[in-house]
C-alpha cells in the first residue's frame, strides 16, 4: 500500500513538473510565441528571415516605440500591411495581452 501511494505521488510530481513551464508563461507570451514569433522573432527583434523580408521593425526601434497601445491593438485586430488581421482568431483580451507582452520585450 505504501509503495502504491509513493508511485502515485511520484506520478503527480512528474505531471506537475512537466506542466509548470506552460503555466509559467503569461497568456500574452504564449499567444505571442504561437502567433507572432514566426515573423517578429521570439525576442521581438525581427532579425529572422521573415522579419527582414517583411521589414518588420524591432520592438526596440523608434518606429515601434512611438506606437501607442491603442494603435498596436488596432493593427493586430485589423491587420496592417502584410500582417494578417487577428479579429475573430484571437479575443480582444488575448490581443491586449500580446501588446502588453510586446511592450515588455522593449526593455
Amino acid at each position: 500500500m505504501v509503495i502504491r501511494q509513493a508511485r502515485i505521488c511520484i506520478v503527480a510530481l512528474l505531471a506537475t513538473a512537466v506542466a509548470t513551464p506552460v503555466f509559467a508563461q503569461s497568456g500574452g507570451e504564449a499567444t505571442f510565441k504561437a502567433k507572432c514569433a514566426m515573423c517578429h522573432g521570439a525576442d521581438g527583434l525581427a532579425t529572422g528571415p521573415m522579419g527582414k523580408a517583411m521589414k518588420i521593425p524591432s520592438v526596440k526601434s523608434p518606429d515601434f516605440a512611438k506606437l501607442s497601445e491603442s494603435e498596436m491593438v488596432t493593427d493586430t485586430t485589423n491587420g496592417k500591411a502584410k500582417m494578417p488581421a487577428y479579429k475573430g482568431k484571437l479575443t480582444d483580451a488575448q490581443i491586449k495581452e500580446v501588446v502588453v507582452y510586446m511592450r515588455s520585450l522593449e526593455k
